[in-house]
């Protein structure tokens, strides 16, 4: 029998970024939730049978307010979570339509250049996905 402390909580996010409408980089969403008090990238639990893309752009646009286009596939964060362990798939993904509302989850977002956004997150784990996305999308520019 396997004891459900063992089983990894399954979630997933994205990296949200748009193109900068002042600067030559791309901007990065971050939000705050404020039952933790963190800055993080959009993501959440997966719903039972859901696929992992699926559920990463309905986090993005239930955290947001945004749709987004998916990218890369970025690394998968493995952690510990209130003494479970948790495993969270993230994806590249730019910006399309939509704007933000707060919610119960979030109360604000910030859109901050890269740098500035690997300070602003909490984690040091999530800062890595920003330099695994600018190394998407300096691909994608070059190929």
């Amino acid at each position: 029998m396997t004891n459900t402390n063992d089983t990894p909580v399954r979630a997933a996010g994205c990296v949200l970024w748009r193109r900068s409408r002042t600067a030559a980089g791309p901007e990065i969403c971050l939000v705050h939730r404020p039952k933790y008090d963190d800055w993080s990238h959009p993501k959440g639990k997966l719903k039972r049978g859901e696929d992992p893309l699926a559920g990463a752009l309905r986090e993005v646009e239930e955290e947001t307010g945004y749709a987004a286009a998916p990218g890369a596939e970025l690394p998968t964060l493995h952690y510990l979570a209130n003494g479970r362990p948790k495993q969270v798939h993230y994806w590249a993904a730019e910006a399309t339509t939509g704007g933000f509302s707060p919610n119960d989850e979030v109360d604000r977002i910030l859109w901050l250049p890269p740098t500035a956004a690997r300070l602003r997150l909490t984690q040091p784990r999530d800062r890595e996905l920003v330099d695994e996305l600018l190394a998407t999308l300096r691909h994608a520019r070059d190929a």
